[in-house]
């Protein structure tokens, strides 16, 4: 077997991610539990990985998209309560779905109807979940139909509602202004529901935060939190990553394969958007956007060797990208530089990227592909 460090690859540290559990568990109380979502094969960290560090540390339950997701995870032998967070609208998704003991996400009495009549046929219960749409206006309820669709949802008999819950469109925004207004009306639309419809509160788990509404306001956590990015050790909110001593669980590292030396005026990779100003000693690491480093970071980005930045020049190709190591006397064929990660007293964070991409760390994180072996650390 080939090394699995021979080119590029992530490191991944369940030990982290462990802790991080613990770390948000010790916020939200012994009263509230986690739900670990380890969605996009665990935001990248490897979804299996992810789900035994996060109930080792306490988690209670697996957040998963699909149902391929959910029967990966029960074939490898999670027995804990799994939550589809998707919508499945087919009788043979929610057959299997019901097989595996997975909870779906329901939004409409349609599906609810079919849980009902599979579960009938097999004679078994068929656990799920009711979605409301408080204000994402993506999948959930409409609230004018919430209460009939509650009262229906108790008379199917071989069905059994244990959770409702919404999302948070704006939790990460900020602690003031829009961010403030929309996060309060949707909890206020979502405490409507539950007085209304449910007085008996004890018997479903209602959920409503994700990492950023668990962070910013204990108010928001109810009977149990859905974390994906800071069970990862990335804050949506940048000045409260340390206060919370979230620990990152990645690095994505890289080998240099060749080394060349060029003059001024050299254009470099595609297009040649970058030419030498001098002398220049070039590296090619191989990496690319194949492996999820986005083109759109070409000549934006930095890498880390002995502790000391070294840009990222020209166009990033599908299987490389080339950075200036001329003054970095001491880097040779094979030197491992880091891309994201620590490396000694200095770090890249996937937020440092998503900045200079015009995007969202979620999905820096979701984009490094199965081509990069995971390594354990």
């Amino acid at each position: 077997m080939a090394d699995p460090r021979q080119r590029a690859w992530i490191e991944v540290n369940p030990s982290a991610i462990e802790s991080n559990a613990r770390t948000l568990i010790g916020l939200i109380g012994e009263n509230c539990l986690l739900m670990a979502v380890v969605k996009a094969d665990g935001y990248g960290h490897g979804a299996e990985t992810v789900a035994r560090a996060a109930l080792k540390g306490g988690a209670h339950t697996l957040g998963v998209a699909t149902l391929l997701e959910g029967i990966e995870l029960r074939q490898k032998g999670f027995v804990c309560p799994i939550l589809i967070l998707g919508n499945l609208i087919d009788l043979e998704e929610l057959r299997e779905c019901l097989y595996w003991d997975l909870m779906p996400t329901i939004s409409s009495k349609r599906e609810a109807s079919l849980c009902q009549q599979l579960a009938k046929e097999c004679d078994r219960k068929f656990k799920l979940q009711l979605k409301l749409d408080t204000g994402m206006t993506r999948l959930g309820c409409d609230l004018l139909e919430a209460e009939n669709l509650i009262t229906e949802l108790k008379e199917f008999k071989d069905i059994v509602l244990v959770g409702i819950y919404s999302h948070l469109a704006l939790a990460d925004g900020g602690f003031e202004g829009l961010s403030a207004t929309v996060t309060q009306k949707q909890q206020k639309r979502f405490e409507k529901v539950l007085k209304t419809c449910l007085p008996n509160r004890e018997n479903y788990c209602f959920h409503l935060a994700n990492s950023a509404g668990t962070l910013r306001d204990s108010n928001l956590h109810y009977d149990m939190v859905r974390v994906g990015l800071a069970l990862y050790g990335c804050s949506p909110f940048t000045h409260l990553t340390r206060e919370f001593s979230l620990e990152p669980a990645l690095a994505v590292k890289a080998r240099v394969t060749f080394l060349r030396e060029v003059p001024a005026g050299v254009g470099v990779s595609y297009g040649h958007s970058f030419v030498t100003k001098r002398p220049t000693r070039l590296a090619v690491i191989g990496i690319g956007y194949a492996d999820g480093v986005s083109r759109a970071l070409s000549g934006k980005i930095s890498v880390l060797y002995m502790n000391n930045f070294l840009p990222q020049v020209g166009s990033i190709t599908m299987d490389q990208m080339v950075i200036d190591v001329t003054d970095q006397v001491d880097i040779g064929l094979g030197s491992v530089v880091t891309l994201l990660g620590a490396d000694k007293n200095k770090s890249i964070s996937p937020k440092s990227w998503s900045d200079l991409a015009g995007t969202i760390p979620w999905e820096i994180l979701c984009s490094f592909k199965n081509r990069l072996p995971r390594v354990l650390v």
